[in-house]
């Protein structure tokens, strides 16, 4: 059983925002071989690592980024259909969640946080990655693609969240893996606590609270985390 909110003043925040691709759920290699498949298949030939550099970002700002097509184009649609049949088709019920995940979120659970999902991810791919994570009963609320008009590095889906929620920014902090978690919370206010699991570095991820390795690591350290009651300067709180 969760432990009320009012049983930890010293905690700052009251809930939790989750990512869920490439933080909960080790599936940012199957998004980018995905999209490299799907765009190929349209006769655009775009090297892994660029959409590596990309992923993290729903469909409507990638193939700009990537190739400068419009998502809403009939070539856009097209590939991005594609994509979504190749990683649904290929990849989706294969994913497994990183190590500790269920746990760190039981902790999260135990401390009086509320936890909601935000993510880029297409409602019926979100379900499976949860399933996948065997998660979904810890959750309050999810937001995805359908609740948002515009995909990270933009705000909508943590807006979605957070009016979910029904707390203000500032009652609230992020777990992401990507630099657009990152630039998105922060467009609504809100801070992050990111994960190098995802592939980014921590160049890549500067302008977080702090940076742990994966689920399991911020874990071991939640205490001294910035979810925990016994918290050192954020300034060091990143883990090597």
């Amino acid at each position: 059983m969760s432990t009320p909110e009012h049983n930890h003043p010293d905690r700052p925040y009251r809930a939790v925002i989750l990512d869920v691709d490439g933080t909960l759920v080790d599936s940012n290699d199957a998004h980018i071989q995905a999209w490299v498949d799907a765009l190929a298949e349209h006769g655009h030939e775009v090297p892994v690592e660029k959409i590596r550099g990309l992923v993290g970002m729903g469909g409507d700002n990638l193939l700009p980024a990537a190739v400068s097509i419009d998502k809403e184009s009939p070539e856009g649609k097209a590939i991005a259909d594609r994509r979504g049949e190749i990683f649904r088709s290929r990849f989706l019920h294969h994913l497994e969640p990183f190590p500790a995940v269920r746990k760190l979120l039981e902790r999260m659970r135990d401390a009086g946080l509320t936890l909601a999902v935000a993510t880029s991810a297409p409602s019926e791919e979100m379900k499976v990655l949860l399933d996948r994570a065997g998660i979904a009963d810890l959750l309050r609320d999810t937001a995805s693609a359908s609740d948002a008009e515009s995909s990270k590095p933009d705000p909508d889906i943590v807006h979605a969240a957070l009016k979910k929620l029904g707390l203000p920014p500032g009652e609230t902090v992020m777990l992401g893996d990507t630099p657009y978690d990152i630039q998105a919370a922060g467009k609504a206010g809100v801070g992050v606590i990111a994960l190098r699991c995802g592939g980014f570095s921590d160049e890549d991820l500067q302008g977080a609270l702090a940076i742990y390795d994966d689920a399991a690591d911020l874990l071991a350290h939640f205490e001294e985390s910035p979810l925990g009651a016994r918290q050192p300067s954020l300034s060091t709180a990143q883990r090597s």
